[in-house]
């Protein structure tokens, strides 16, 4: 199957064939609350579980664990992500990701029966229905939202950002409240289960029209593989983040509390700037400006902590925070970059599963350095360079092609 790129108009956004009738009846208000609901599950899983590993380790579990459920979500989003084109070819995308929520949701409830072996396979199944969901959304959002993907595209990542800081701030006040940390986690099905039936009504009947659609072959495609590396450095600086700023600003002299509030300053910050992105790409004719500005962020935000960690601590995190809405763009570019849903999802696909792997050692790499160095100066001078790679990427994932397929 050849590869071919087309160019498009300025401000054009490629769709599928436009819809019909009952599509666009389809796409009112019970799919935006029922995308936007699924969207709010996406992070819940990994978040909720952070913010319980300490109190996890007092009961007993054990730090070589605790590490092994930090690396699952990364791993897991790359592998199983992979998996994601022979679902949609199986049962097609709306069933698809009907089949992801009921996988959250096993996983969810599984984490919290007994023991450490039920925590553990319980975590790699929550995060196997994220990850097959992480690869539908753009396609869902493409499929349903083809004169809307800007807008979708910011309001379910905003969402997920608001999801993620739900699942951070609440996991431990409900287990204060119920007394038990396995209903401080297992109260979260509820929500995936709340999702899924709102997810029911939109997943009927449409598996076989689309089960022998296949999207365009992207291996050979520059653009694609530009697409990835972007995916891959934004995830790598979303997940350091996550994982060692609180550690960044503790040695910098904050309190374990205030290291974390900082914490959640970034992923609040992030909010209304992954709403408002998305619709600002939509109508560029190339991202890659966009991209390189939201880097730049990133990369002074990084600068100032590694020259002056204390004194700008705020500046800092709400740099990190602004600079986070790289996400959203990338996520647009699998649908701006392709003219099928089946070409979004096969592009999601590569995107996502080759782009955590690339990020998923990113964490153990700068604690290794931190560690080795006693100090955050390499790490941070590593965090910075990565920005040239950032913005060499968006340059050539946001020119205003498309990849597609002779048919």
């Amino acid at each position: 199957m050849a590869t071919v790129v087309h160019q498009i108009p300025t401000g054009a956004t490629p769709s599928s064939p436009g819809p019909d009738a009952a599509s666009r009846r389809r796409a009112g208000a019970g799919l935006v609350l029922a995308v936007l609901l699924i969207a709010f599950n996406l992070r819940i899983a990994v978040t909720s579980l952070g913010a319980l590993l300490d109190r996890l380790g007092d009961l007993g579990v054990s730090a070589t664990t605790q590490g092994l459920l930090t690396s699952l979500p990364v791993l897991c989003f790359a592998l199983v992500g992979a998996t994601a084109m022979a679902v949609t070819r199986w049962i097609g995308v709306d069933r698809g990701l009907a089949l992801a929520l009921v996988i959250l949701t096993a996983g969810l409830v599984l984490r919290v029966l007994d023991g450490t072996p039920a925590l553990l396979a319980g975590t790699f199944v929550a995060c196997a229905g994220i990850a097959l969901a992480n690869v539908l959304i753009p396609a869902i959002v493409k499929e349903h939202f083809p004169g809307r993907v800007g807008a979708m595209t910011g309001a379910y990542t905003a969402v997920l950002s608001l999801g993620s800081a739900a699942g951070a701030a609440l996991a431990v006040p409900l287990t204060n409240a119920t007394g038990t940390w396995r209903l401080g986690l297992g109260l979260w099905a509820l929500v995936a289960v709340a999702a899924a039936l709102a997810w029911a009504p939109f997943a009927r009947g449409r598996a076989v029209a689309r089960s022998t659609e296949r999207g365009a072959s992207m291996w050979r495609s520059p653009t694609a593989w530009a697409v990835t590396v972007l995916f891959g450095t934004q995830s790598l600086y979303a997940y350091v983040m996550m994982s060692w700023l609180p550690s960044l600003y503790a040695d910098a002299g904050f309190s374990d509390e205030t290291a974390g509030l900082l914490l959640a300053i970034s992923i609040v910050i992030g909010v209304p700037f992954f709403f408002l992105v998305p619709s600002v790409a939509g109508r560029l004719r190339h991202q890659g400006h966009l991209v390189a500005g939201l880097t730049l962020l990133t990369v002074i935000g990084w600068t100032g902590l590694w020259v002056a960690p204390e004194g700008g601590a705020w500046v800092w995190a709400a740099l990190l925070g602004a600079g986070g809405a790289v996400f959203p763009v990338v996520l647009l570019c699998f649908a701006l970059r392709t003219s099928t849903s089946a070409d979004t999802a096969a592009l999601s696909t590569m995107g996502q599963s080759v782009g955590y792997l690339l990020a998923a050692g990113g964490p153990f790499l700068i604690g290794t350095l931190h560690h080795a160095t006693g100090g955050w100066a390499l790490p941070c001078a590593l965090l910075v360079g990565l920005g040239v790679v950032q913005v060499s990427a968006g340059y050539l994932a946001g020119r205003p092609v498309v990849i597609g397929a002779r048919r």
